[in-house]
């Protein structure tokens, strides 16, 4: 009876291993089988970018971006980062990326050397010390710039990143005129929005649909050619 047992229980784990090996088999393939299909899917990327915050809105943002399958780069304010460090955590943790905007948003080519170098190492201490990593990337307020601010921003190891296509939304451009902004973005390409406009919110899902309906990707913008490209 016993000997009877042990065979049971023998064959009872080899067949639950055999189970096991098959089942992990097969998620494997269909794992590898899918990658390339999403891959395809992508015929090119393009940088969605979002000034000014973290701010009340932010939240309900980063929410219509993941439901819609969206990443993109968060050009910060420092006083703001430095105020709402878990909102900077919050945008990590959705899967965007996190860059620097300035502190107080000022005209840069307006300022000194000394002050220029403020507005961008005072930024760049607030994203970090929020969770937010070093920033990468750098946008000078109102896309102002000169050498100067190149050569301060090159010093923290910043790449300028200004846009190709300007939706308008902080001007009080629709929702269906931001929409059609994104429909002009073509592989590489980075465009301008913000953080706070309702009208921007509300065009996250269309803005997923139209890029999908182009074969386009939301992708993050690369530091050493300041392009969209596949996330890495």
């Amino acid at each position: 009876m016993r000997t009877r047992t042990r065979s049971s229980r023998r064959a009872l784990v080899t067949t639950l291993t055999a189970l096991a090996t098959a089942a992990t088999a097969t998620l494997t393939t269909a794992a590898a089988t899918a990658a390339p299909d999403r891959a395809a899917a992508c015929s090119g990327y393009v940088g969605l970018t979002f000034d000014d915050g973290p701010s009340g809105n932010t939240t309900k943002l980063l929410d219509a971006l993941r439901r819609n399958g969206l990443r993109a780069t968060m050009f910060n304010q420092g006083q703001y980062a430095a105020a709402n460090p878990a909102l900077v955590r919050a945008q990590v943790a959705a899967g965007m990326w996190v860059a620097n905007h300035s502190y107080t948003h000022p005209h840069l080519t307006q300022l000194s050397q000394a002050q220029i170098d403020s507005e961008i190492s005072r930024t760049q201490q607030a994203v970090a010390n929020a969770g937010g990593g070093t920033p990468k990337l750098f946008r000078p307020p109102y896309g102002e710039t000169n050498a100067t601010v190149r050569s301060v921003a090159a010093r923290y190891g910043l790449t300028e990143i200004i846009w190709n296509v300007d939706s308008q939304d902080w001007n009080g451009a629709s929702t269906d005129a931001i929409v059609q902004s994104v429909g002009r973005l073509t592989n590489g390409q980075v465009i301008l929005m913000h953080d706070w406009p309702a009208n921007t919110l509300a065009a996250v899902p269309r803005i997923a649909q139209s890029l999908t309906a182009r074969g386009l990707c939301a992708g993050m913008i690369s530091p050493q050619t300041g392009r969209a490209v596949a996330p890495g």
